[in-house]
């Protein structure tokens, strides 16, 4: 019994293994919101890090957060290192390019997981609105694709997403 047990943990690991062997080595995560405000309105509560901390929800999920800004105020080279709770981890986000269209910035986490991301806001007239698209997309190392299979990170990142862009949009749409 004991034997026909172990057999059936050891297929069940590897079928586990086999699984997450399949799957992509990058991840994307994109969610997009119609804003009742001109794309000059919500282009500097992006590329303002300061700005983008007053609606970023993961500011909010740890209001004992400690941060700190460096590098220039806005656009490229701009900076915030944090560290937070186990909801928000330890990293640090740069912008590294920046036009009234798209915003790039590098995120780079060391806890609760290292990893080293990519996020971009597309910022699009639409009619007299602005589609503001925000996305993450990485690398997925093995051990990620393994917990990818247990975790929905679409899921999980994209209701923080949504929730931030509807506290982006509340905010633009109040100074419009």
């Amino acid at each position: 019994m004991l034997k026909l047990t172990l057999l059936v943990i050891a297929l069940l690991v590897g079928g586990v293994l086999i699984l997450a062997a399949t799957r992509p080595d990058t991840f994307r995560v994109q969610r997009t919101a119609i804003v009742q405000a001109p794309a000059d309105k919500i282009y500097p509560l992006i590329s303002d890090l300061r700005q983008f901390n007053t609606w970023n929800p993961y500011e909010k999920k740890d209001p004992n957060i400690v941060g700190a800004y460096s590098g220039p105020a806005t656009g490229p080279g701009a900076a915030y290192a944090f560290k937070g709770n186990k909801d928000v981890g330890k990293g640090a986000i740069r912008i590294t390019s920046a036009t009234p269209e798209v915003v790039r910035m590098d995120l780079v986490m060391l806890e609760p997981f290292e990893a080293d991301n990519r996020v971009e806001f597309r910022i699009e007239p639409a009619g007299s609105a602005t589609k503001v698209t925000w996305a993450l997309e990485g690398k997925a190392p093995f051990v990620a694709k393994v917990i990818h299979l247990f975790l929905d990170m679409d899921s999980m990142v994209g209701k923080d997403f949504e929730s931030g862009l509807a506290g982006l949009k509340k905010l633009a749409e109040a100074s419009a």
